[in-house]
């Protein structure tokens, strides 16, 4: 099967951008996303900051609270602003043609999450059974399960966001200039990955997690150009920041909402890098997982 043929269902999220596909238009957009996330994220933290104080600031600026994280992950709201009206103002198209047909992305959603449910629950009974030490407790259980429908919605806010910037319009805006699969493939994908670069907490281990990134970014460009929608890249993305998010996080940031944490910060070059196999493999898996549930 040839990569035109494999991608066709692409063509759904291509044709709308086809028209306004002028190289102008696609860096204008970058720059218009940029600023309406500037403007309103920079405009909530100095509201913030005046209603709270100094000591706030650095709980949002660490994401140690589940009030800071439920914060930050709400202000992703922002980048769908940015992407809706990058969308209508230069390609003069609508917000839902980003995500594709309503009852395809529904059905393909929920096929690629429920088999990613299905593969971790297998994978919970499978050695081994820890990370090279015991879980650090964060939340009380209790706490944890009150405040899940909020931490559920506001991750999905925060995927969806991502994917409609990504997988959405830069993808699509570079497969309706570029015929070559590589280029809309990876260049969204690259920097996708170049915002998740953090060498303050990542250190040595920083350009690794940003190689991650990437991989992760090709493998749900992939899954959207085959799928016509925007529901499995949304899906597998989701269900990596629920683990990653919600159920075991790293102790460096973005830990407020988890309910464990890892024994290891993400800087320890020792006990992270044997780990960030093992996450390409599941990578990997998740990617079959969801080729499977949208049979392409």
């Amino acid at each position: 099967m040839t990569a035109r043929s494999a991608y066709a269902a692409h063509e759904a999220l291509v044709a709308p951008a086809r028209p306004k596909s002028q190289i102008w238009r696609l860096l204008a957009a970058i720059a218009l996303i940029a600023v309406v996330i500037y403007v309103l994220s920079f405009g909530a933290f100095m509201l913030m900051l005046q209603a709270g104080s100094e000591v706030w600031l650095q709980h949002m600026i660490k994401g140690d609270t589940p009030l800071a994280m439920l914060v930050i992950l709400l202000t992703f709201f922002s980048m769908m602003l940015g992407v809706g009206l990058a969308a209508r103002l230069l390609q003069h198209r609508s917000f839902v043609s980003l995500i594709g047909p309503a009852s395809l992305f529904t059905r393909q959603f929920a096929r690629v999450f429920g088999g990613l449910v299905i593969l971790l629950l297998v994978l919970l009974v499978l050695p081994p059974y820890d990370f090279g030490a015991p879980l650090v407790a964060n939340l009380p259980w209790q706490l944890w399960l009150t405040l899940l429908p909020l931490s559920l919605g506001a991750v999905l806010v925060q995927v969806s966001a991502e994917e409609l910037v990504f997988r959405g319009y830069l993808q699509q805006a570079f497969a309706a200039r570029f015929q070559n699969p590589a280029i809309w493939l990876l260049l969204p994908s690259a920097l996708f990955g170049l915002l998740h670069y953090m060498p303050q907490e990542a250190g040595d281990n920083a350009w690794l997690l940003c190689l991650w990134a990437m991989g992760f970014g090709v493998l749900t460009a992939d899954l959207t150009a085959r799928a016509g929608t925007l529901g499995p890249a949304i899906a597998v993305h989701f269900f990596n920041n629920i683990v990653a998010l919600l159920i075991v996080a790293s102790p460096s940031s973005l830990y407020g909402l988890s309910l464990y944490l890892l024994p290891y910060e993400m800087s320890d070059v020792d006990q992270l890098r044997p780990w960030l196999v093992v996450d390409c493999a599941m990578m990997l898996v998740s990617w079959l997982v969801a080729r499977l549930a949208i049979r392409r």
